[in-house]
């Protein structure tokens, strides 16, 4: 049986569920852009970014528990580099030390829960990256091409400009430094639009709080970058990750595999054929059809959505 939840309050934005497993079959785990904190089975680990389907095996009547973190906010809470996790399991002795391995105990004794365990680093989170976390919106939402969910962000050549924002004409005649800093804040006005602004006389501390710093207009090289260190990988597997998410999604509703193709957004059947065998190591019949017993996780995320 598996068995998602939605965040605790406190780990909203941070965590994308929170979840129990309990089962004595293997349970093929494929690739789904996130970084997870399990517990059980007499370890507790970080499960990083896959980029290929691996296989779960616990002793008979063991459970596991998790949280799953959102894409791109693990680093911030675990201190180290997603694409340092990635496809790896990393004990949290390993990884925090003494401190994981007193973590560790307490967790599998029971004394804090993964979500508190998460919970507790959070006073030390960093606002998101705003430029990645764009991206990977973007790429959730169906996105055909990274360089197209990428274009008003990176600044490509030949990019219509984005559109100024709303409030930008009223901020610009001098509006209140507070509403300055929290469009600025959100991503509302752009750097040029803040630029000016700063040379009317707002307070650059106020722009510095709101970090003006970090632009969602950046380089695509710098972007990348921020996202492998984000998410574990590049844009374009993290498309291909979120494309075959969608199709996972979409399966016990589409009639067939080839309307299941275009729902996902495939440019054909046999592009779902390549993407499923390269991330779960079956052939979409396989997968999406008649579970077998290490693919019975599919099932049950099915059943519990």
């Amino acid at each position: 049986m598996y068995e998602e939840t939605a965040p605790p309050g406190p780990l909203a934005g941070v965590a994308r569920c929170v979840w129990r497993l309990a089962s004595a079959a293997p349970k093929r785990i494929v690739p789904d852009g996130c970084l997870d904190l399990v517990v059980g089975d007499g370890e507790a680990f970080v499960a990083g970014p896959d980029t290929a389907a691996w296989s779960s095996v616990t002793r008979p009547g063991a459970e596991l528990r998790g949280v799953r973190f959102t894409p791109g906010r693990a680093p911030a809470v675990l201190g180290v580099a997603a694409d340092e996790l990635r496809d790896r399991r990393v004990p949290l002795g390993e990884l925090w030390g003494h401190a994981g391995e007193l973590l560790t105990e307490r967790l599998l004794s029971g004394d804090v829960t993964p979500a508190q365990a998460v919970a507790s680093r959070l006073a030390e989170v960093p606002p998101a990256d705003q430029a990645v976390a764009a991206l990977i919106a973007r790429l959730d939402a169906g996105a055909a091409r990274v360089s197209e969910a990428a274009a008003m962000m990176t600044g490509a050549a030949g990019t219509p400009a984005a559109p100024e924002a709303p409030e930008a004409a009223t901020l610009a005649r001098g509006a209140d430094p507070d509403r300055i800093a929290a469009a600025v804040a959100r991503g509302g006005l752009s750097p040029k639009q803040v630029a000016a602004l700063l040379a009317r006389g707002t307070d650059p501390a106020r722009v510095a709080a709101a970090r003006l710093e970090e632009p969602v207009a950046v380089s695509e090289r710098r972007l990348r970058r921020r996202f492998v260190q984000a998410v574990g990988y590049g844009p374009a597997t993290y498309l291909r990750v979120a494309r075959f998410q969608r199709a996972v999604a979409l399966a016990s509703r589409a009639p067939g595999l080839a309307a299941l193709a275009v729902a996902a957004g495939y440019a054909d059947q046999a592009h779902l054929s390549r993407d499923c065998r390269a991330l779960t190591g079956l052939t979409p019949r396989g997968y999406f059809g008649t579970a077998s017993t290490v693919d019975s996780t599919h099932s049950d995320r099915l059943r519990s959505a």
